[in-house]
């Protein structure tokens, strides 16, 4: 009986009216809405309703997802990345020499002899870390090994540069010798792959020892014929040059003149491709202190017309600097406190050698925590 009351009721026949139905529930959710959009986020009230520190635990919330998780109390990390942020590395090394390559700038060819040492990898990878920050580099790494050394092949891989390989030893004839041409026949070896695959272009012979300054590979690119320039920490003047007066050589600066028509260092000139390969014949002898005047003999070049860089030779923009031999190192102990650990890794990086174990194993350089 009320049921029935209610269905003839006025305002009842009017609520179950449809169209009244669909505007009451649209008017709920339009309210329902207005009040969520209205509602501070959570990140704004944690911040007292300033949108700045939401916006920073965005950003650390976004770092900390690149990063590996940090590894439990008492277990040990794994000893390799993860495939990801190996890709990751891997792939700003590339990004960072991605680029390097200009269009219609002449390609710098930089020779540098090597051989194995304790500090043969830190050499390579300082002058790789200078040569990454100069475009359009190709550079002939020529090791003086009976075997490649395989953590040179890897570094050289990982640098991003554009990089060529090239192993050769010095002649037998001259390993006998008491001293000994080091790296003119690697220079020879890398001069071999600009005659087989380099147009044009300016190459040049950069030990894996020195310092050198970027603004040295600008100016040298532009090199028509041959350019020179300071070279210090050489001998105890403290520095090889060209003399230089009214822009041009008159003359040598240099520590051991003797018989030498061009008393320079090795890593005093450049040369330019095109000028090389229309000289055949140019090549470097296996004679003790005369390999660059040999060499700079060999490509006809008079002293009028060597092309002074570095502000008229005012400037020394690379050295010759000597890092400290070191001992190879003593093998890494074998016991329960290294097995399993990333000492595993890091023994296969150290240099120990030519191939044979050097002193004891040390027992006192060990401490956990």
């Amino acid at each position: 009986m009320v049921l029935r009351r209610l269905r003839n009721s006025p305002s009842m026949v009017r609520l179950m009216n449809p169209r009244l139905c669909l505007l009451w529930c649209g008017g709920a959710a339009l309210v329902l809405l207005l009040l969520l959009a209205t509602r501070p986020k959570e990140d704004e009230m944690e911040g007292i309703g300033d949108p700045v520190k939401g916006a920073a635990r965005a950003l650390h919330q976004a770092a900390a997802a690149l990063l590996p998780p940090p590894a439990s109390p008492g277990v040990s990390p794994p000893l390799l990345q993860k495939p990801q942020d190996a890709n990751r590395a891997a792939a700003g090394a590339s990004a960072c020499a991605r680029g390097k390559w200009v269009e219609g700038l002449p390609p710098l060819y930089i020779i540098t002899p090597t051989y194995p040492r304790a500090e043969q990898i830190p050499e390579l990878t300082r002058t790789a870390q200078t040569l990454m920050n100069v475009p359009n580099v190709v550079w002939i790494v020529s090791e003086d090994a009976p075997v490649p050394t395989q953590a040179v092949v890897n570094y050289l891989n990982e640098t991003g540069l554009k990089t060529v390989y090239r192993r050769v030893m010095m002649p037998a004839k001259y390993q006998k010798v008491k001293n000994k041409p080091r790296g003119v026949a690697n220079r020879l070896s890398g001069l071999e792959y600009i005659r087989e695959n380099a147009k044009d272009g300016v190459f040049y012979f950069a030990d894996d020892d020195n310092t050198y300054d970027i603004k040295l590979f600008e100016q040298m690119r532009w090199t028509q014929r041959v350019s020179m320039f300071p070279v210090g920490l050489v001998t105890k003047l403290g520095v090889s040059s060209p003399i230089v007066r009214d822009g041009r050589v008159v003359g040598f600066y240099d520590g051991w003149i003797s018989k030498r028509r061009f008393p320079c260092d090795m890593a005093g000139f450049a040369v330019s491709v095109q000028y090389f390969l229309e000289r055949p014949k140019a090549t470097m002898p296996f004679k003790v202190g005369f390999e660059e005047d040999g060499f700079l003999r060999s490509l006809g070049i008079k002293p009028h017309e060597i092309e002074p860089l570095a502000f008229n030779c005012t400037k020394i923009w690379v050295w010759h600097t000597q890092t400290k031999k070191n001992q190879p190192a003593l093998p890494v102990v074998q016991n329960k406190m290294t097995v399993g650990t990333n000492l595993d890794i890091l023994k296969t990086k150290l240099w120990r050698g030519n191939g044979t174990t050097q002193g004891k194993v040390p027992s006192n350089g060990i401490k956990m925590v």
